[in-house]
């Protein structure tokens, strides 16, 4: 199942700056549990702080755990965070989501590599086959489950991942990857680094890869392949102990391959293409810090970033320039204050390749979000108890001013135990899907009964203008233990209370096409509405100096109104991960990662669709063969070739996630 029915793409919200990043090149088997949670984060609060602090659901992926999951893209990276839902959908598309509603266009997770916001304004949501970074360049993944609407606004609804990458001066010299095997047919990259003043460092890099196409159960190629070339750049300057500056960017070109289905007026009503999008874009992002004081900083953020998008039912050009503010100082001795301010312009172009299946009224459309923020941090006892009240303030074009308030209460009686609350209120603003699309979904064939019409009937999905803003209202508490330093349990707990939330309700027929064939609108509206529970909890052990084991289970409960037009996805009720992480020598590592995926389901025009558990393992064996040089063989999908992950409505038959095994060497020079 294939494709994309909705023309969306890269759009950009930049909310984030983050003031400090922490080395990751340290292999995390000898960190200890108590360096472990002192890494530093900048997510959950906007500014730095120790990861045991943090009065949030969050779990940090360093590079290190990137390179010994074996993963070679962002999503499958993710896999490895509690709460996370990940489903491969094709050689080259996933499902994303946090804490449920997973699904092709999930739209409740807001994304962001460097502070630049990666969600697109046409479905509120994240194309991760367009989203890439150079993945030894990561310093590391910052995971929030749970709303971060106080701060990052609109679309933080259920989570924040915010994807950080390295220092230009911790890249220098060379670095040489390279490797293929049988899914992943041939990737490498090339990044250098150096420095161009006392003061200022840079790199650049090339990346590309070559990924075979799936198989359907029946073991013909699902026809999905999919290669992609990107280079870019960074450069860094501290050109005073005070001021610092980073310029960077990103140009790429993609070819996408996909078979879908297609509605049709005529018999069989429904077509199979083989399709090969082309997708080419870039950004350009500049940042100023400047220090004031130890308790005080602010820092300048400017971006611009354009794409192009080219499907065989649609074509979209979008192009976004964004400027964020933000100021951060004390108060006094127990209030640390975050401020700031945004603006964001996007403007888009749709052209409907098939005129009758996917309209946009209009079809060319700027956009203006203006956002502030304010957050207070308090703190009640010394050392022990601290209190944190912020609220966000947004105006966008769809349903004007939106306000979006948070508590969060964290109580550290010693240094072992941290527990932590929150309450929280989010939204999902408006896209152009919902308010100004038109898709004719699905095309059922004319009755014979005498009664009824002898035309084709044409359901088509329809927005509306009318359409507000989902809403949650979140409630979360959690508990960190470290009784040693080989030992850390974090346990998470949320309610999530949806209103607003998308659903249809079918219109008036449009007898505007008879006699070819009759249309009905499905008209998008706000009547749903539901709620999720569940726990996520995270363990640590580290068994000797060279063993370490990494275990997270989720568990989530999904309860939706229903609705006979639509329903939104259930994701699975339980998720579980093991990692066993071994450094039997010096030179050697072993990793095993063990995984369990529940049932799930996605709702369809057709009707429900179901995706079975499936258990995999990934084994991962690398020889570093001096300083500069190393060899790694990765298999994966090892226990269960036969699983799907995640079901597409516009596919017609199911590409099944294969086994694989590939190799790879890196040289640093």
């Amino acid at each position: 199942m294939k494709n994309t029915f909705y023309p969306v793409w890269i759009g950009a919200l930049c909310l984030a700056i983050h003031t400090e990043i922490a080395s990751a090149d340290t292999d995390l088997t000898e960190l200890n549990l108590e360096e472990l949670l002192s890494v530093k984060i900048t997510s959950v609060s906007k500014k730095t702080q120790a990861l045991g602090d943090a009065a949030a659901a969050v779990f940090v992926i360093s590079n290190d755990d990137i390179k010994r999951a074996g993963a070679t893209n962002i999503p499958d990276a993710l896999r490895l965070a509690p709460g996370i839902d990940v489903g491969r959908i094709d050689a080259n598309k996933w499902a994303v989501s946090s804490r449920g509603f997973n699904g092709r266009f999930s739209n409740k997770l807001l994304v962001l590599i460097d502070g630049r916001n990666i969600y697109t304004p046409a479905f509120s949501g994240v194309y991760w086959e367009m989203q890439d970074v150079m993945l030894e360049d990561v310093e590391r993944i910052e995971v929030i489950r749970g709303s971060g609407a106080a701060l990052w606004g609109a679309n933080a609804v259920n989570g924040v991942i915010n994807i950080i990458t390295k220092h230009a001066a911790d890249t220098q010299g060379g670095l040489l990857s390279a490797g293929g095997g049988s899914e992943e047919r041939g990737f490498g990259a090339f990044r250098y680094g150096g420095k161009l003043n006392e003061n200022t460092s840079g790199r650049a890099y090339l990346k590309g890869f070559d990924r075979d196409t799936l198989s359907r159960a029946d073991g013909q190629p699902a026809g999905d392949a999919w290669s992609k070339m990107q280079g870019g750049f960074r450069i860094d300057s501290d050109w005073s102990a005070a001021d610092s500056a980073t310029v960077q960017g990103d140009v790429y070109h993609s070819n996408l391959n996909q078979q879908i289905g297609l509605a049709m007026f005529t018999a069989p009503y429904r077509e199979t293409i083989a399709d090969q999008v082309q997708a080419t874009g870039g950004n350009l992002l500049g940042r100023l810090q400047h220090r004031i004081s130890d308790t005080s900083n602010y820092a300048l953020q400017l971006y611009f970033d354009s794409y192009d998008r080219r499907e065989s039912f649609i074509e979209e050009e979008r192009y976004t320039g964004d400027v964020d503010f933000q100021h951060r100082f004390a108060l006094n001795d127990w209030n640390d204050i975050i401020w700031g301010a945004g603006y964001r312009y996007t403007y888009t172009k749709e052209n409907q390749v098939k005129q009758t299946l996917v309209n946009f009224t209009p079809p060319q459309r700027g956009e203006s979000y203006f956002s502030t923020f304010l957050q207070d941090q308090l703190t009640l006892v010394d050392e022990q108890l601290w209190l944190t009240l912020g609220s966000k303030l947004e105006h966008n074009d769809y349903t004007g001013i939106e306000v979006q308030p948070s508590a969060r209460l964290l109580w550290g009686p010693d240094p072992n135990h941290r527990l932590w609350a929150a309450i929280s209120r989010g939204v999902r603003i408006p896209s152009r899907v919902d308010a100004h699309m038109e898709l004719i979904g699905q095309v059922v064939p004319p009755l014979t009964s005498p009664n009824s019409t002898p035309l084709p009937l044409a359901l088509a999905v329809t927005g509306s203008n009318a359409y507000q803003s989902e809403e949650v209202l979140a409630y979360e508490t959690g508990y960190r233990y470290t009784p040693s330093n080989s030992f850390s349990l974090d346990v998470s707990l949320f309610y999530n209370d949806y209103q607003n939330l998308r659903s249809y309700h079918p219109g008036a027929t449009d007898p505007a096409n008879v006699p070819f064939f009759i249309k009905q609108p499905l008209i998008i509206d706000n009547t749903g509405k539901g709620k999720t529970y569940g726990v996520e909890t995270a363990i640590v052990w580290k068994m000797l100096d060279w063993w370490r084991w990494d275990l997270s289970y989720s568990v989530l409960k999904t309860e939706l109104s229903s609705n006979p037009y639509y329903q939104e996805a259930v994701s699975p009720q339980h998720k579980t991960s093991l990692r066993a992480m071994l450094n039997p020598t010096p030179d050697v590592t072993l990793d095993a990662w063990l995984r369990y995926v529940d049932n799930a389901s996605a709702f369809t025009l057709s009707g429900p669709a179901y995706i079975k558990a499936y258990t995999t393992l990934d084994l991962r064996l690398a020889w570093k063969l001096n300083q500069a040089v190393e060899l790694s063989l990765v298999g994966q999908n090892l226990l269960d070739n036969q699983h799907l992950e995640y079901i597409q409505e516009t596919f017609t038959q199911a590409a099944e996630v294969q086994r694989g095994v590939y190799g790879k060497v890196v040289w640093e020079f």
